[in-house]
């Protein structure tokens, strides 16, 4: 399997409502360090992808793209309709971080 499968069977596991860091998806997929990797990933999907992409972030809680950029408000309004509430552009991690072990 490929690191990108690897990348994208982590993503599709990701339930409604929570979210994975970068660095917490290599880790899943097997590829501790390819954080970055998973963001290049991420951004080459197709723009029809069914994989719920909106649910990867970065590490302190937020958003990777520009805030207010159309690729931001399309992330923040998909995580927003799971139930992901945002204060301050941010979001807790503490509370919406995926714990594999909930699946």
């Amino acid at each position: 399997m490929s690191k990108k499968e690897r990348i994208w069977q982590v993503v599709h596991q990701i339930p409604k409502g929570k979210v994975a860091s970068y660095g917490q998806v290599a880790k899943m997929a097997d590829l501790p360090g390819y954080a970055r990797y998973v963001g290049y990933v991420m951004k080459s999907l197709p723009s029809d992808s069914k994989l719920p992409w909106h649910r990867v972030v970065n590490a302190r809680g937020r958003l990777s793209f520009v805030r207010d950029s159309r690729e931001y408000q399309t992330q923040k309004s998909k995580l927003e309709a799971e139930g992901v509430i945002f204060v301050n552009g941010q979001f807790s991690l503490t509370t919406y971080r995926w714990n594999q072990d909930e699946t």
